[in-house]
């Protein structure tokens, strides 16, 4: 057993080794490309980041999933299809330059109608909820869009944007499937309520 004792380190050593330049060789070919495909996967993370870096973006994409939840499938499924989709349209408009008026009026009215639906419970037809969801998310994209880095792909830093908004949206919904309970509905309405309230915030400062 003593006389073992020296070689296991040694045939550590060895198998540390050969991983290790296993590892290398692998990670050989994404390192040589970074410098080519830096700008692209700084343009997909910025795009990654960009919705959550403002509350009003936040809480508006988060309140589409509340509102879908709220309303049942297939709402729940539709809303947050419908917003993703929508804005990768607006976004396109933003990264070619085309004008919008409002953008930031928009976001605000955005986040105090979605707030107020949720906080009513308002259930209106399936397709006007999906157009009034459509029409914000014109000005979310638009205002993604032309936010695109120096350099980034247009279209990774859309599919990263996109991508987050997802996430927000699937985050409203777990949240909002605390409808489900009589003490949830009304949780459920207060937190409508402060998106409105954020949303009443976000339009004067639109304007001010």
């Amino acid at each position: 057993m003593n006389g073992d004792l020296p070689i296991r380190p040694k045939r550590h050593r060895d198998s540390l080794a050969r991983a290790a330049c296993a590892v290398a060789a692998l990670a050989w070919p994404l390192v040589a490309s970074a410098h080519v495909e830096g700008g692209r996967a700084e343009g997909f993370l910025t795009g990654l980041q960009h919705p959550v870096s403002g509350l009003d973006h936040v809480l508006a994409m988060v309140a589409v999933g509340l509102w879908g939840a709220q309303l049942g499938a297939p709402a729940m499924w539709l809303l947050p299809v419908t917003f993703p989709v929508v804005m990768a349209f607006g976004g396109m408009l933003g990264l070619l330059g085309v004008p919008l008026p409002g953008v930031e009026i928009g976001i605000a009215v955005s986040a105090l109608v979605l707030g107020l639906a949720v906080s009513a419970a308002w259930r209106p037809p399936l397709i006007a909820a999906a157009v009034i969801v459509g029409l914000f998310a014109v000005f979310h994209g638009h205002a993604h869009g032309t936010e695109l880095p120096a350099g980034a792909s247009g279209l990774l830093y859309s599919l990263g944007f996109v991508a987050a908004t997802g996430l927000l949206h699937a985050t409203g919904i777990g949240i909002g499937l605390i409808h489900r309970w009589e003490r949830g509905k009304s949780i459920l309405r207060a937190v409508g309520a402060v998106v409105a309230v954020a949303g009443v915030y976000f339009l004067w400062r639109a304007f001010a």
